[in-house]
Protein backbone atom coordinates (compact mmCIF):
# COMPACT_ATOMS: atom_id res chain seq x y z
CA UNK A 1 0.00 0.00 0.00
CA UNK A 2 0.98 3.63 -0.40
CA UNK A 3 0.57 6.12 2.45
CA UNK A 4 1.19 9.83 1.99
CA UNK A 5 3.10 11.86 4.56
CA UNK A 6 0.71 14.78 3.99
CA UNK A 7 -2.25 14.71 6.37
CA UNK A 8 -4.61 16.66 8.57
CA UNK A 9 -6.74 15.67 11.56
CA UNK A 10 -8.83 17.50 14.12
CA UNK A 11 -10.83 16.26 17.10
CA UNK A 12 -12.89 18.13 19.69
CA UNK A 13 -14.13 16.96 23.10
CA UNK A 14 -16.56 18.99 25.21
CA UNK A 15 -16.22 18.31 28.93
CA UNK A 16 -18.27 19.80 31.75
CA UNK A 17 -16.12 22.89 32.17
CA UNK A 18 -13.58 22.62 29.35
CA UNK A 19 -13.42 22.20 25.60
CA UNK A 20 -10.42 20.25 24.31
CA UNK A 21 -9.35 20.66 20.68
CA UNK A 22 -6.48 18.73 19.12
CA UNK A 23 -5.26 19.62 15.64
CA UNK A 24 -2.55 17.79 13.69
CA UNK A 25 -0.89 18.75 10.41
CA UNK A 26 1.74 16.60 8.70
CA UNK A 27 4.07 17.24 5.76
CA UNK A 28 6.84 15.24 4.14
CA UNK A 29 10.23 14.92 5.80
CA UNK A 30 13.07 12.40 5.64
CA UNK A 31 12.76 11.72 9.36
CA UNK A 32 10.30 12.29 12.18
CA UNK A 33 10.10 15.99 13.07
CA UNK A 34 7.47 16.37 15.81
CA UNK A 35 6.52 19.84 17.03
CA UNK A 36 4.14 19.71 20.01
CA UNK A 37 2.24 22.67 21.46
CA UNK A 38 0.33 21.97 24.69
CA UNK A 39 -0.84 24.09 27.67
CA UNK A 40 1.47 24.04 30.70
CA UNK A 41 -1.21 22.46 32.88
CA UNK A 42 -1.09 19.31 30.75
CA UNK A 43 2.68 19.01 30.35
CA UNK A 44 2.82 15.75 32.31
CA UNK A 45 1.17 14.06 29.33
CA UNK A 46 3.63 15.52 26.79
CA UNK A 47 5.99 12.53 26.73
CA UNK A 48 3.13 10.06 26.34
CA UNK A 49 1.59 12.13 23.54
CA UNK A 50 4.94 12.23 21.77
CA UNK A 51 5.30 8.47 22.02
CA UNK A 52 1.82 7.84 20.63
CA UNK A 53 2.27 10.30 17.75
CA UNK A 54 5.72 8.94 16.85
CA UNK A 55 4.51 5.33 16.89
CA UNK A 56 1.37 5.98 14.82
CA UNK A 57 2.63 8.57 12.32
CA UNK A 58 6.17 7.16 11.92
CA UNK A 59 7.70 9.85 9.73
CA UNK A 60 7.15 13.37 8.48
CA UNK A 61 7.07 16.94 9.77
CA UNK A 62 4.28 16.86 12.35
CA UNK A 63 2.69 19.88 14.04
CA UNK A 64 0.46 18.77 16.92
CA UNK A 65 -1.37 21.38 18.97
CA UNK A 66 -3.62 20.91 22.00
CA UNK A 67 -5.93 23.79 22.88
CA UNK A 68 -8.00 23.80 26.06
CA UNK A 69 -10.77 26.36 26.46
CA UNK A 70 -12.37 26.98 29.86
CA UNK A 71 -16.15 27.05 29.33
CA UNK A 72 -17.05 27.47 33.00
CA UNK A 73 -18.96 30.78 33.17
CA UNK A 74 -17.99 31.31 36.79
CA UNK A 75 -14.31 30.90 36.09
CA UNK A 76 -12.21 33.90 35.28
CA UNK A 77 -8.82 35.53 35.46
CA UNK A 78 -7.54 38.16 37.87
CA UNK A 79 -5.06 40.85 36.96
CA UNK A 80 -1.58 40.32 38.37
CA UNK A 81 -1.20 43.92 39.58
CA UNK A 82 2.36 43.60 40.89
CA UNK A 83 3.52 42.13 37.58
CA UNK A 84 1.83 44.93 35.62
CA UNK A 85 3.45 47.55 37.84
CA UNK A 86 6.87 46.01 37.24
CA UNK A 87 6.33 46.10 33.47
CA UNK A 88 5.15 49.74 33.67
CA UNK A 89 8.23 50.74 35.67
CA UNK A 90 10.52 49.12 33.14
CA UNK A 91 8.68 50.80 30.25
CA UNK A 92 8.97 54.22 31.96
CA UNK A 93 12.75 53.89 32.05
CA UNK A 94 12.97 53.45 28.29
CA UNK A 95 13.88 56.52 26.26
CA UNK A 96 11.23 57.95 23.92
CA UNK A 97 8.41 56.39 26.01
CA UNK A 98 5.89 58.84 27.45
CA UNK A 99 5.95 57.90 31.15
CA UNK A 100 3.18 60.40 31.95
CA UNK A 101 0.61 58.56 29.85
CA UNK A 102 -0.47 55.97 32.41
CA UNK A 103 -3.27 54.48 30.27
CA UNK A 104 -0.85 53.89 27.42
CA UNK A 105 1.64 52.18 29.73
CA UNK A 106 -1.10 49.93 31.15
CA UNK A 107 -2.22 49.03 27.64
CA UNK A 108 1.30 48.00 26.65
CA UNK A 109 2.05 46.21 29.95
CA UNK A 110 -1.07 44.03 29.79
CA UNK A 111 0.14 42.57 26.49
CA UNK A 112 3.06 40.88 28.21
CA UNK A 113 2.88 37.33 29.59
CA UNK A 114 1.98 36.48 33.20
CA UNK A 115 -0.17 39.58 33.73
CA UNK A 116 -3.27 37.51 34.49
CA UNK A 117 -3.73 35.01 37.30
CA UNK A 118 -5.94 32.12 36.27
CA UNK A 119 -8.21 30.63 38.90
CA UNK A 120 -8.91 27.50 36.87
CA UNK A 121 -9.41 24.26 38.69
CA UNK A 122 -6.68 21.71 39.10
CA UNK A 123 -6.45 19.21 36.23
CA UNK A 124 -7.46 15.75 37.40
CA UNK A 125 -6.22 12.41 36.09
CA UNK A 126 -9.42 11.64 34.18
CA UNK A 127 -9.05 14.86 32.18
CA UNK A 128 -5.47 13.99 31.33
CA UNK A 129 -6.73 10.65 29.98
CA UNK A 130 -9.33 12.54 27.94
CA UNK A 131 -6.56 14.63 26.42
CA UNK A 132 -4.79 11.48 25.26
CA UNK A 133 -8.00 10.04 23.79
CA UNK A 134 -8.64 13.21 21.77
CA UNK A 135 -5.05 13.07 20.50
CA UNK A 136 -5.56 9.47 19.38
CA UNK A 137 -8.78 10.40 17.53
CA UNK A 138 -6.93 13.19 15.74
CA UNK A 139 -4.16 10.77 14.79
CA UNK A 140 -6.78 8.39 13.39
CA UNK A 141 -8.17 11.25 11.30
CA UNK A 142 -4.66 12.03 10.00
CA UNK A 143 -4.13 8.37 9.07
CA UNK A 144 -7.40 8.31 7.12
CA UNK A 145 -6.32 11.45 5.28
CA UNK A 146 -2.91 9.93 4.55
CA UNK A 147 -4.48 6.72 3.27
CA UNK A 148 -6.73 8.67 0.89
CA UNK A 149 -3.78 10.71 -0.40
CA UNK A 150 -1.76 7.51 -0.73
CA UNK A 151 -4.43 5.92 -2.93
CA UNK A 152 -4.16 8.87 -5.32
CA UNK A 153 -0.35 8.56 -5.39
CA UNK A 154 -0.58 4.81 -6.01
CA UNK A 155 -2.85 5.34 -9.01
CA UNK A 156 -0.42 7.91 -10.43
CA UNK A 157 2.58 5.61 -9.90
CA UNK A 158 0.82 2.70 -11.60
CA UNK A 159 0.03 4.84 -14.63
CA UNK A 160 3.61 6.09 -14.98
CA UNK A 161 5.20 2.68 -14.45
CA UNK A 162 2.84 1.33 -17.11
CA UNK A 163 3.92 4.12 -19.47
CA UNK A 164 7.60 3.25 -18.94
CA UNK A 165 6.81 -0.44 -19.48
CA UNK A 166 5.04 0.31 -22.77
CA UNK A 167 7.99 2.43 -23.95
CA UNK A 168 10.31 -0.45 -23.03
CA UNK A 169 8.22 -2.83 -25.15
CA UNK A 170 8.62 -0.47 -28.10
CA UNK A 171 12.38 -0.33 -27.52
CA UNK A 172 12.52 -4.12 -27.43
CA UNK A 173 10.80 -4.27 -30.84
CA UNK A 174 13.10 -1.64 -32.37
CA UNK A 175 16.18 -3.27 -30.86
CA UNK A 176 15.67 -6.58 -32.65
CA UNK A 177 17.30 -5.48 -35.90
CA UNK A 178 19.42 -2.67 -34.53
CA UNK A 179 22.70 -4.57 -34.15
CA UNK A 180 22.30 -6.11 -37.60
CA UNK A 181 21.96 -2.61 -39.02
CA UNK A 182 25.07 -1.50 -37.12
CA UNK A 183 26.97 -4.49 -38.51
CA UNK A 184 25.89 -3.68 -42.08
CA UNK A 185 26.98 -0.06 -41.70
CA UNK A 186 30.40 -1.06 -40.37
CA UNK A 187 30.97 -3.61 -43.14
CA UNK A 188 29.99 -1.02 -45.74
CA UNK A 189 32.34 1.52 -44.19
CA UNK A 190 35.23 -0.95 -44.38
CA UNK A 191 34.35 -1.86 -47.96
CA UNK A 192 34.32 1.80 -48.96
CA UNK A 193 37.88 2.13 -47.74
CA UNK A 194 38.85 -0.45 -50.37
CA UNK A 195 41.62 -1.81 -48.21
CA UNK A 196 42.29 -5.46 -47.59
CA UNK A 197 41.69 -6.35 -43.94
CA UNK A 198 42.27 -9.46 -41.85
CA UNK A 199 38.78 -10.97 -41.79
CA UNK A 200 39.29 -12.81 -38.48
CA UNK A 201 40.60 -9.70 -36.78
CA UNK A 202 37.76 -7.70 -38.29
CA UNK A 203 35.19 -10.16 -36.91
CA UNK A 204 36.75 -10.00 -33.44
CA UNK A 205 36.71 -6.20 -33.43
CA UNK A 206 33.16 -6.21 -34.77
CA UNK A 207 31.94 -8.55 -32.05
CA UNK A 208 33.61 -6.42 -29.39
CA UNK A 209 32.05 -3.28 -30.86
CA UNK A 210 28.57 -4.79 -31.06
CA UNK A 211 28.77 -6.09 -27.49
CA UNK A 212 29.30 -2.51 -26.28
CA UNK A 213 25.94 -1.60 -27.84
CA UNK A 214 24.06 -4.66 -26.66
CA UNK A 215 21.28 -3.72 -24.20
CA UNK A 216 19.83 -7.19 -23.57
CA UNK A 217 20.77 -7.23 -19.88
CA UNK A 218 19.53 -3.67 -19.34
CA UNK A 219 16.15 -4.49 -20.88
CA UNK A 220 15.73 -7.52 -18.63
CA UNK A 221 16.81 -5.67 -15.49
CA UNK A 222 14.58 -2.68 -16.25
CA UNK A 223 11.58 -4.95 -16.73
CA UNK A 224 12.34 -6.68 -13.41
CA UNK A 225 12.65 -3.33 -11.59
CA UNK A 226 9.30 -2.15 -12.99
CA UNK A 227 7.61 -5.36 -11.85
CA UNK A 228 9.28 -5.11 -8.44
CA UNK A 229 8.07 -1.52 -8.05
CA UNK A 230 4.46 -2.61 -8.61
CA UNK A 231 4.88 -5.58 -6.27
CA UNK A 232 6.34 -3.38 -3.52
CA UNK A 233 3.38 -1.00 -3.75
CA UNK A 234 1.10 -3.94 -2.90
CA UNK A 235 2.95 -4.64 0.37
CA UNK A 236 0.78 -4.42 3.54
CA UNK A 237 2.79 -1.42 4.77
CA UNK A 238 3.97 1.69 2.96
CA UNK A 239 7.52 1.31 1.65
CA UNK A 240 8.48 4.84 0.61
CA UNK A 241 12.24 4.49 1.11
CA UNK A 242 12.33 1.11 -0.63
CA UNK A 243 10.37 2.46 -3.59
CA UNK A 244 12.87 5.33 -3.72
CA UNK A 245 15.75 2.86 -4.05
CA UNK A 246 13.92 0.94 -6.79
CA UNK A 247 13.33 4.22 -8.63
CA UNK A 248 17.08 4.85 -8.57
CA UNK A 249 17.72 1.43 -10.12
CA UNK A 250 15.09 2.08 -12.79
CA UNK A 251 16.82 5.35 -13.62
CA UNK A 252 20.21 3.65 -13.84
CA UNK A 253 18.97 1.11 -16.41
CA UNK A 254 17.17 3.78 -18.45
CA UNK A 255 20.35 5.89 -18.57
CA UNK A 256 22.45 2.91 -19.69
CA UNK A 257 19.99 2.05 -22.45
CA UNK A 258 20.11 5.65 -23.62
CA UNK A 259 23.91 5.73 -23.71
CA UNK A 260 24.16 2.40 -25.57
CA UNK A 261 21.24 2.79 -27.97
CA UNK A 262 22.94 4.81 -30.74
CA UNK A 263 19.50 4.89 -32.33
CA UNK A 264 17.45 8.10 -32.69
CA UNK A 265 13.99 6.59 -32.20
CA UNK A 266 15.09 4.52 -29.17
CA UNK A 267 16.77 7.53 -27.57
CA UNK A 268 13.57 9.55 -27.97
CA UNK A 269 11.73 6.86 -26.03
CA UNK A 270 14.44 6.94 -23.39
CA UNK A 271 13.78 10.68 -22.95
CA UNK A 272 10.07 9.93 -22.48
CA UNK A 273 10.90 7.24 -19.92
CA UNK A 274 13.09 9.69 -18.00
CA UNK A 275 10.27 12.22 -17.95
CA UNK A 276 7.86 9.67 -16.44
CA UNK A 277 10.44 8.58 -13.88
CA UNK A 278 11.17 12.17 -12.85
CA UNK A 279 7.48 12.68 -12.07
CA UNK A 280 7.52 9.49 -9.99
CA UNK A 281 10.53 10.73 -8.01
CA UNK A 282 8.87 14.09 -7.32
CA UNK A 283 5.82 12.36 -5.83
CA UNK A 284 7.98 9.78 -4.04
CA UNK A 285 9.14 12.50 -1.61
CA UNK A 286 5.63 12.44 -0.17
CA UNK A 287 5.42 8.67 0.43
CA UNK A 288 5.73 7.33 3.97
Amino acid sequence: MIISMTGYGKSVLQLQHRKITVEIRTLNSKNLDLNLRIPNAYREKELEIRKVAAAQLSRGKIDLSVHVENTNASAGSALNVSQVEQYMAQLSSINNVDSTNTLKLVEIATRFPDVFLSDQEEVDESELKDILQVVKKSIDAVKEYRDAEGAVLKSDFEMRIKNIDQLLEQIVIEDKGRLDQVRVRLEKAVADIKEKVDQNRFEQELIYYLEKYDITEEKVRLKNHLDYFIKTMEAPTSQGKKLGFISQEIGREINTIGSKANHASMQQKVVQMKDELEKIKEQMLNVL
